[in-house]
């Protein structure tokens, strides 16, 4: 199954506290779980205006209307070609 980086351009992004952030993921699940298990979230990266999303899921178009049904940006979305970490220079 394809993997996606998906840029949520948030202003402030960093400054939002942790109640703010368990709402937004709280919104996320809850969309997720009507969508079924072909989409799936592994994780994000909060950073000062910007949140980094990695999932899994069968088309990009899954990935836009998970961020439709949730009120929440996708800016660009991005197929995952290859993965690469400190094992991949052995």
């Amino acid at each position: 199954m394809p993997k996606y980086v998906i840029e949520r351009e948030i202003p402030g992004a960093g400054k939002l506290t942790a109640e703010q952030l368990k709402a937004i993921s709280q919104t996320s699940c809850g969309v997720l779980g009507k969508m079924g298990s072909q989409i799936q979230w592994i994780h994000s990266y909060v950073t000062t205006d910007k949140i980094y999303c990695v999932y899994i899921a069968p088309n990009e178009e899954m990935i836009r209307e998970h961020a439709r049904q949730g009120g929440f940006p996708a800016n660009v979305v991005t197929e995952v070609s290859s993965i690469i970490d400190p094992v991949t220079s052995e």
